[in-house]
């Protein structure tokens, strides 16, 4: 094996990578000749827009890239070389040596294993001389430092919401006491209270264990504040790259200074913060809301447990009323029953007591049937547009699909509907866009097709869940200012579901703050900024990272 002295813990020389292509002309490089090095305790933010190679970067150190992946350059850790390593030392490498924390953590977990038995396989496999019982020891530590409480142990990943599914993919990575972790995107899903803590952990731990960490994120703000090195990449290139000071206040580069720009406009408060004005009647009022669910064990346990099963409130007794052209924004940390709460006003979810009155009617007295013509006035824009377009269906047809759900068009006049649609959202030139599928698509044009699909019906109101939370700063900001427009066009109502504060204060009239299933504030948006009444809502902004000190 090559032996390449280095006082590095990691170091990449000319990395070059281009995937598989069916075509043999000229080939096209997704990482270009890229150099670095990661020392021991280092923390190293690498950031850019969704495309440009951050993840094949995190991939082809792990030795993740598909089969017949062309790499050239050099990675090595510790003086040997990651490309040159057989199996059994690539098993050992992968977990124990460097530990990859994926961004979707849903794709990563067997849906038929509980999270115990997701912790006891990753030991067991790379510690087998543990006893059952140390390894359930450590297991259920790892899993408490990312805040996941020992009676959840044996719950599924669908019992979890997206934040605290992350917070398991997190502890998994940090279970075998790794030298280096790639953490791809690793706090997308999680609020600021919960990506502080989770961060302050990884950074706590590279110091005490001389760990190195790359931390690959679009969220510039959180790579300034955790880290101690930027590198910007753009186009398969690394553009820029110095300590983070350097980076954010003298940035050279002119992809750098553009990123930085986009950051700061979502922390910029507008001088003419007008607030909608409070009318009459409400489009939506929610009345003591409940939704309960209770954590019960197998059919044996239920049989010989006298206890009555543990229960829930993920929905504790919520009221809130949302106005006509209102955008309210609900915020509160992963696991407080924001996504809970959404998916209970659209009756996805019966609620366990509580009503949910949309234009004056009553959804949860409403049978399946009217509920279902209701769902054309009331859509939704999900978190990962990827994981709610069928892949086999182009983006045209994804899109004309819920008017020919609803009975609204006929195949030719949902044609011309849809062609419009495309138009409104920005993809352009439409017969192109129509006949691509939803795999040939960036993250931010993904998304668009999402909010094309959910406008398609005309709808009154419209219940985003963290629709810009996968995106980079750039491509939020083009996000986020496309549903403005569509707003005033199509006079919509908007229940903007986020973590992300700076995001809410630049999109939201009011703010409704959750926590531990209860709405603990509610407020204009400026109120909630500059005169917080709650504790919580006080941690949560002391909590978010800013770039505009």
């Amino acid at each position: 094996m090559t032996q390449t002295t280095t006082s590095a813990l990691l170091s990449v020389n000319n990395l070059k990578v281009a995937y598989p292509s069916r075509s043999s002309s000229q080939t096209a490089w997704a990482i270009d000749d890229i150099s670095f090095e990661l020392k021991k305790g280092e923390k190293m933010g690498l950031v850019g827009e969704s495309g440009c190679g951050k993840s094949t970067l995190g991939r082809a150190i792990m030795r993740l890239l598909p089969e017949g992946s062309r790499v050239e350059g050099k990675a090595i850790f510790q003086d040997k070389s990651v490309f040159e390593l057989n199996k059994a030392d690539l098993r050992q490498f992968r977990g124990e040596v460097v530990a990859l924390v994926f961004q979707d953590p849903m794709t990563r977990l067997d849906p038929l294993m509980t999270i115990g038995d997701h912790c006891m396989e990753t030991i067991k496999a790379h510690q087998p001389e543990l006893s059952k019982s140390a390894a359930k020891q450590l297991a259920i530590e790892t899993l408490e430092t990312v805040k996941i409480p020992a009676n959840r142990w044996g719950q599924y990943p669908h019992e979890f919401s997206g934040g605290m599914r992350q917070r398991v993919a997190i502890a998994l990575a940090l279970l075998l006491n790794p030298k280096i972790i790639v953490a791809d995107e690793p706090t997308t899903s999680l609020d600021v209270t919960v990506s502080a803590e989770i961060l302050d952990e990884l950074t706590r731990l590279c110091s005490e264990r001389e760990m190195g960490l790359l931390l690959i994120s679009h969220d510039l703000a959180m790579v300034g504040e955790y880290c101690d090195r930027i590198a910007v990449m753009y186009q398969g290139k690394m553009v820029e790259k110095g300590n983070v000071k350097s980076i954010l206040y003298n940035p050279q580069h002119e992809y750098t200074k553009s990123l930085l720009n986009a950051a700061l406009l979502l922390q910029v408060v507008e001088e003419d913060t007008t607030q909608i004005e409070t009318k009459e009647n409400p489009i939506l009022r929610v009345k003591n809301l409940q939704q309960h669910f209770s954590i019960e064990g197998s059919l044996i346990q239920q049989w010989f447990s006298k206890k009555q099963p543990e229960v829930i409130k993920a929905v504790d007794n919520i009221s809130f009323d949302l106005y006509p052209g209102e955008i309210l924004g609900l915020v509160g940390e992963s696991g407080c029953g924001k996504s809970t709460l959404s998916r209970t006003i659209l009756q996805l979810l019966q609620p366990t007591s509580g009503t949910v009155e949309f234009l004056g009617e009553d959804l949860t007295a409403l049978s399946p049937q009217a509920m279902r013509n209701q769902r054309r006035q009331l859509q939704m824009i999900f978190q990962d547009p990827h994981a709610c377009l069928n892949p086999l269906m182009t983006v045209g047809d994804s899109i004309a699909d819920p008017l020919l759900i609803h009975k609204l068009a006929d195949a030719v006049k949902a044609k011309e509907h849809v062609a419009t649609m495309l138009e409104k959202v920005g993809l352009t030139p439409v017969k192109e866009y129509y006949q691509r599928y939803p795999k040939e698509l960036s993250g931010g044009q993904q998304q668009r097709v999402a909010i094309a699909r959910a406008l398609i019906t005309n709808p009154k109101l419209v219940i985003c869940d963290e629709p810009v939370s996968m995106l980079d700063a750039t491509v939020q900001t083009q996000v986020l200012k496309l549903m403005l427009t569509l707003k005033e066009e199509f006079d919509l109502t908007y229940l903007f579901i986020t973590h992300d504060l700076w995001v809410a204060r630049f999109f939201c009239d009011r703010i409704a703050v959750m926590n531990s299933g209860k709405i603990v504030e509610i407020d204009a948006t400026e109120k909630i900024f500059t005169q917080a009444q709650h504790p919580y809502t006080k941690k949560l902004l002391s909590a978010a990272p800013l770039l505009a000190k």
